[in-house]
């Protein structure tokens, strides 16, 4: 018997098992990997920055008896008619075709309850949504699947989709398997066919025709709706300034921590910026151009927490959208159906294959059996539930700060863990004045 000690096997840090596993699965299979979600790697995120609570140079309020305001007025720079919310929590873009009627349902439902607004998403308006929905943003994307101005006058506001934090300067993908005959109807589209919509606006090249097209959408709908831009996190300076320059009421910008219903695994990793590199940039732009609050700026892309509501609103955003956190906040990816979820070769908490239509918990499908397991009424609760529970945490970090109102939160309240977050943030690090870039050294 050899008792020589040996040195134990060790994984390459390039050459994860994970990533072993991805080159074996391209080479079986000759086609790249399309997922859902948004980032899974490690970024920079809300988490490295912490509140600096107040004491004695700043007066924390009292939460049992002084108040802490959480309205936002969405939209009024030019809209007759702006969003007035009751909490800067908005529901991100999620289309009838990616989700079932029913988890739109219950999207309308539980923002409506919450005193907040949904957005449709690509693929058209579903009268599900419209019914249940005070407050419903209507998407204009690059595809133009389901568009017609009758449902852009009955919308509450319009947003026009450039970019998208899971895909910047890519298009959605919608595969054959949930695109019904309900699907296709709405979106012109042949029923059981693979769809990829394309990844840039048909009828314009620059920010010119951009302005172009956000007076025309005032035309049809008589200067009432706000209009936003929607922006992945690319070069989130110039974008957010070309933007308010071509007259949008808001700014919606999107991280790549931001989710998709599908495309390229290695878009979604590799492509864009994180949510925390890309708020300072927008708001100096704005700032610049002197329309910081007058634009509003909405931030979405990995926003799970109270904590991370804050710390979005502190860095200068008016508002925060969610989109991930919401459909699991309806039950997506709950352990309830772990059968369900093992017998496809995954688990609760990683499904990701929304794109294959067949999600165990009615949500991410087409499929009607699986859908009707949703019930809209209770899953509209629970996202109401969810709503109160971010809003009340902000608060108590709010108030914690000396501040009266969410939008009083600013950058003088956080400091950061690490040197990347303090950069990008642009916040001290942690027991000293100064972050990387910080000028006047």
């Amino acid at each position: 018997m050899d008792d020589t000690p040996r040195t134990l096997p060790r994984y390459s840090a390039t050459l994860t098992p994970e990533v072993m596993s991805e080159i074996r699965r391209a080479a079986a299979t000759g086609i790249y990997d399309i997922r859902g979600g948004g980032a899974k790697r490690r970024v920079p995120h809300f988490d490295d920055l912490l509140f600096l609570g107040a004491s004695i140079s700043r007066y924390p309020l009292e939460g049992y008896r002084e108040a802490c305001g959480t309205g936002v007025v969405l939209g009024s720079r030019f809209a007759k008619t702006p969003l007035e919310l009751k909490i800067p929590i908005t529901i991100a873009g999620m289309s009838f075709g990616s989700l079932s009627g029913q988890a739109k349902e219950a999207l309308g439902r539980g923002a409506t309850l919450a005193g907040t607004s949904t957005t449709t998403g690509d693929g058209g308006m579903t009268e599900e949504e419209r019914g249940h929905s005070a407050m419903l943003v209507y998407q204009l994307l690059p595809s133009r699947y389901g568009m017609n101005p009758d449902d852009l006058r009955r919308a509450d506001a319009i947003e026009i989709v450039v970019g998208q934090g899971a895909k910047p300067g890519g298009g959605g993908m919608l595969l054959g398997q949930k695109i019904t005959e309900r699907v296709a109807g709405m979106r012109d589209l042949p029923q059981g066919i693979d769809q990829r919509s394309a990844c840039r606006h048909p009828d314009w090249t620059g920010p010119d025709d951009m302005e172009i097209k956000i007076l025309e959408l005032r035309e049809i709908t008589g200067w009432e709706k706000p209009i936003y831009v929607k922006i992945g996190g690319a070069r989130p300076y110039y974008d957010t300034a070309l933007a308010a320059k071509a007259g949008a009421d808001v700014v919606v910008l999107d991280g790549m921590q931001g989710g998709t219903a599908a495309t390229q695994d290695v878009f979604i990793e590799h492509v864009g910026q994180p949510t925390l590199a890309c708020i300072r940039p927008a708001v100096r732009a704005l700032q610049d151009l002197g329309l910081h609050r007058e634009v509003q700026l909405v931030v979405s892309g990995g926003i799970r927490t109270g904590a991370d509501v804050a710390k979005a609103l502190a860095l200068g955003a008016d508002a925060v959208s969610i989109g991930t956190a919401a459909l699991v906040a309806l039950g997506d990816n709950d352990p309830r159906w772990e059968e369900e979820y093992r017998a496809l070769g995954t688990t609760a908490g990683a499904y990701d294959d929304w794109h294959e239509g067949r999600d165990p918990a009615g949500i991410t499908t087409q499929n009607e059996a699986l859908a009707a397991r949703l019930d809209p009424v209770a899953a509209g609760r629970r996202l109401q539930n969810y709503l109160a529970v971010l809003t009340l945490e902000a608060q108590t970090i709010a108030r914690a700060c000396g501040k009266s109102h969410l939008l009083n939160l600013e950058p003088e309240d956080l400091c950061a863990l690490t040197m990347e977050a303090a950069a990008m943030a642009q916040v001290p690090l942690a027991g000293t004045d100064w972050w990387p870039g910080k000028g006047g050294m």
